[in-house]
């Protein structure tokens, strides 16, 4: 079974990612196209290790939702946008400051003789593996400074996953869904104008994956899309069974990062890494609803821009929920740059200089 072909095993998981997809629906669960083939490849993936992903289809899917993401950036949401920037200067600040707190956390836990004790764990990797957003970029910057990879990648996959699963569900028990009736945006889909959106937004993801930029997929299309929405040109919808299917290979990318190794790979730290996860949601819901007074968003929308979960996972859940699409995607986007820009820096000024500082005689 190990020796199948690599793309029967695609073919396979995609298969197993539909079913669940479908399952889900059936279910009435939030984000069925997301989480049903979220969760059905990770169980595969840790039983059989045979879930398998093809990266062209994960670009393919984060091309489509960047696409999809820009459609909602009107002028009129744009101006409202650009109106609530120090609640985004705000939300990056926030972040980064989770973060900090989050690796300082984990080092201070598992660095110390006892039960959670983890051996080798240097600050480095503490530190690396804290950041909210940008888990493969961090885990990549990790490992060039000496990094413990495998519990980099291991606490984003995990925190992410978490978030995908526990905020969706939370809002739509708690009825948290529809509050943005009037979203903006094109909703027919005319296929010349279909046409020309696809090659300008592949387009933008060709010059940002010759830029050599983060999530170049997405970002390449979000930026053209929107620029073309802001101007107030109309093009087209996009096709929501395509959105589905976008979804659901995104679904799969997330699930493969989950191995048969995984539940045995420390799990103390896994632990550690999940309870604060549950702690930081909580703490950004607080903020939210902070912010939630001093702005004319929902509570709920804040929450899923403030929220330790990945950019694509929390702008889908906005867009299937109904919840601000558009602040959502800008609180997530301008958090990726900050972090992106930032973390390497804070890394050498606080952690790096002082670790030489403390090896002087």
């Amino acid at each position: 079974m190990q020796n199948l072909n690599p793309a029967f095993k695609v073919i396979l998981t995609l298969l197993l990612a539909w079913a669940a997809a479908e399952v889900c629906v059936a279910l009435r669960t939030p984000l069925p196209w997301m989480i049903g083939p979220l969760l059905a490849t990770a169980a595969f993936s840790m039983l059989t290790s045979l879930a398998a992903s093809w990266t062209p289809l994960r670009n393919g899917g984060q091309w489509v939702i960047g696409a999809v993401l820009g459609l909602y950036f009107t002028p009129q949401v744009v101006q409202l946008v650009v109106s609530l920037w120090w609640a985004i200067v705000l939300n990056i600040v926030w972040a980064l400051a989770l973060g900090w707190g989050l690796g300082a956390w984990l080092q201070h836990l598992h660095s110390t003789p006892g039960w959670f004790h983890v051996p080798g764990l240097s600050r480095t990797t503490s530190y690396f593996a804290a950041p909210i957003g940008a888990a493969s970029e961090m885990t990549l910057i990790g490992e060039r400074h000496g990094a413990q990879t495998d519990l980099v990648a291991s606490a984003h996959s995990l925190r992410v996953l978490l978030v995908t699963l526990t905020i969706p569900f939370g809002l739509q028990w708690a009825g948290l869904q529809g509050l943005d009736t009037s979203l903006p945006g094109v909703r027919i889909v005319h296929w010349p104008g279909l046409a020309l959106l696809t090659v300008l937004t592949g387009a933008g993801c060709w010059a940002m994956v010759g830029l050599k930029r983060t999530n170049p997929w997405f970002i390449g299309a979000l930026a053209v899309s929107l620029l073309v929405t802001a101007w107030d040109v109309t093009l087209s919808a996009i096709p929501q069974s395509l959105t589905n299917a976008a979804q659901l290979v995104i679904g799969v990318s997330l699930g493969v990062r989950f191995t048969r190794g995984f539940v045995h790979q420390a799990p103390r730290w896994l632990g550690s890494v999940a309870l604060a996860t549950l702690a930081m949601v909580l703490l950004c819901a607080g903020v939210a609803w902070c912010l939630a007074q001093l702005t004319p968003l929902h509570w709920a929308t804040i929450l899923l821009g403030t929220s330790p979960g990945g950019i694509a996972e929390m702008a889908i859940t906005a867009k299937v929920l109904q919840l601000g699409v558009p602040m959502v995607t800008a609180f997530h986007v301008t958090r990726l740059a900050a972090v992106l820009l930032l973390a390497e820096p804070m890394y050498h000024w606080f952690i790096a200089e002082k670790q030489a500082g403390d090896r002087l005689p």
